[in-house]
């Protein structure tokens, strides 16, 4: 009988609340309202009454303002159909700022190639060919979100402006133009440098980011999505123009200074120096300098401990998650996953794909790189006999004919397949594009062929074509790029010859040092007997250079020691 009793109380004072709130609804609607008739004189519990018992759109009368001013404060809250709208305006953009690769740049419905387009910027230049020069605004934004988390490249560029290591350099760059690339850039400009830059890849440019840079002056020429004759137009672009000529050249990939060789060898008579930031484009420099062709100095950035330890392996064990999910949906658990290549981008997309379940296998030339795969826990296998059985093939090695049209063949239905590596050469996209073979365009970025697989994005790099890439891991390698170049730039003449250069291991500890801040992290200081007693300098380098943190990379005869030019950033004399 008690509970009883105390649930009759529960109930009627469950009742008496809900009584309470409907009568300062009352309130509220009879007060805003504001009529004088009878209405107004109504009854609390029977207007309450007749909220429950009646339709509101049926029964509520036209509202009735006592003055202006009432009327416009009413008319500041949206209507049904204007919050709608507002959510639907709100929905669209939060997409748009989700994803550069498949977002404000595919929204577009101008299909007008920009080469037959004449845009001209606020300033009056028209030195530039993007999208759409009005997204210069969006990009902006992009921007400076990017250099929010990209502290260390800023705080270089506020160190140096004032002495404008730069000044005087005219820099051609080819390489991904994302807002984090944008960064870089503009540093180099606040360090006195000209820069005249395209794009390294035909679908990786973020079209908004490419016109912020067009508005403030940088001539760029680069637009997502471009043919393969677009590309070279755009690369001729930047190099030949009347009236300037590049003394520095920074690429990624090789295409930029392949394309110098091949149609301005002349150039060469100026420039100063070439910065290489890929596996692809250090190679063929590699190939130049043993075939004695190679005119100019050359820095590689690829080797460098910052690049391979930090972009090659944290960026690449995010972005390839983020790339596939954002283009396919897969879920990962359980999937059955080759690796092709365990150098510090396999690494990177075995440890990710690992921890999200899927069963992961990996190919391997190298022995030592084949052994570490093993040691973490991964089976080394041959492609051809494990291929039938895969549902995703990802190809992470900088060669060609990786994956061919044999194994493609063999592939089960659905299978996925995507490149990591810079050139769209590992995997043999060409040989699909037969009459037999059907392509579908399944999403932005993603082709179904029509006998058995999912080919997702033509073998093109796949986390800065399908996704974006963490800005922080960027800062480190953008960093790292800009000191090559102001160190070759103010190198004295026969300090480097025409060959291939391992960057010295106090640039290296210098630019992590700029970063450690973002993670409050304090380093130990070596007291003189301990410096002593390791033979070390207490203001480093802190290991020699044959000492590769666990990469397995091969060092050169070049690793220079010295480092005379960064006196004003790293205290060297």
């Amino acid at each position: 009988m008690t509970d009883c009793g105390e649930d009759a109380k529960l109930e009627l004072k469950q009742a008496s609340k809900e009584f309470k709130e409907s009568e300062n609804v009352a309130e509220k609607y009879s007060a805003m309202t504001g009529t004088k008739n009878s209405d107004a004189n109504m009854n609390v519990g029977e207007l309450s009454a007749a909220f429950t018992a009646v339709p509101t759109h049926k029964s509520m009368k036209k509202i009735q303002f006592a003055n202006q001013e009432e009327k416009q404060e009413f008319s500041k809250f949206p209507t049904k159909t204007g919050r709608r709208s507002l959510s639907r305006s709100i929905s669209q953009s939060s997409t748009d700022s989700y994803s550069s690769a498949a977002s404000y740049t595919d929204s577009s419905d101008d299909e007008t190639s920009p080469r037959e387009k004449t845009q001209v910027n606020s300033k009056g230049s028209s030195d530039f060919c993007v999208k759409n020069i009005k997204q210069a605004e969006f990009g902006r934004r992009e921007i400076e979100i990017a250099e929010q988390d990209m502290s260390a490249l800023i705080s270089l560029r506020k160190r140096a402006q004032g002495e404008k290591p730069l000044a005087g350099a005219k820099v051609v760059g080819c390489t991904h133009i994302t807002a984090q690339t944008a960064v870089l850039i503009e540093t180099l400009v606040a360090l006195g440098a000209q820069c005249r830059w395209t794009a390294c890849n035909i679908y990786s440019t973020q079209n908004e980011v490419a016109a912020a840079l067009a508005e403030s002056g940088v001539s760029v020429f680069a637009w997502k999505g471009e043919s393969e004759d677009d590309f070279w137009w755009c690369i001729d672009r930047c190099v030949n123009v009347e009236g300037w000529q590049a003394n520095m050249i920074l690429d990624d990939g090789g295409d930029l200074t392949h394309w110098v060789y091949k149609k301005y060898p002349s150039v060469f008579k100026k420039v100063r120096g070439i910065v290489e930031e890929s596996v692809t484009g250090v190679h063929r420099l590699y190939q130049l300098s043993k075939a004695g062709k190679l005119c100019v100095p050359a820095m590689n950035v690829n080797d460098s401990v910052t690049k391979q330890k930090f972009d090659n392996l944290y960026c690449c064990r995010e972005s390839i998650l983020d790339g596939l999910k954002r283009t396919t949906d897969v879920m990962f658990g359980g999937k059955q996953v080759v690796v092709c290549g365990y150098g510090e981008v396999g690494k990177g997309c075995c440890s990710a794909l690992k921890a999200l379940g899927a069963i992961v296998c990996v190919t391997e030339i190298d022995p030592i790189c084949a052994l570490q795969a093993c040691m973490d826990g991964f089976r080394v296998v041959k492609l051809n006999e494990v291929v039938r059985q895969m549902d995703m093939v990802i190809t992470c090695t900088g060669n060609k004919n990786v994956v061919t049209r044999e194994h493609l063949d063999r592939m089960k239905n659905g299978c996925i397949v995507c490149n990591m590596g810079h050139s769209n050469t590992e995997i043999d996209v060409a040989s699909l594009r037969t009459p037999e073979l059907t392509w579908e365009r399944v999403r932005s970025q993603v082709d179904h062929v029509i006998y058995h697989l999912c080919a997702v994005f033509q073998g093109r790099l796949l986390n800065l074509s399908c996704s974006t890439v963490p800005s922080f891991v960027l800062s480190i390698t953008a960093t790292t790029q800009a000191l090559a170049l102001i160190e070759l730039y103010n190198a004295p003449e026969g300090r480097y010859k025409q060959d291939v250069y391992l960057l010295p291991k106090k640039m290296d500890e210098y630019v992590a040092s700029l970063h450690l801040p973002n993670f409050d992290a304090h380093l130990t200081e070596l007291s003189d007997e301990q410096a002593k007693y390791m033979g070390l300098n207490k203001n480093g380098p802190f290991k020699p250079n044959y000492y590769r943190y666990d990469r397995g990379s091969k060092t050169t005869q070049n690793d220079f020691d010295y480092v005379q030019y960064t006196h004003f950033y790293c205290n060297v004399v």
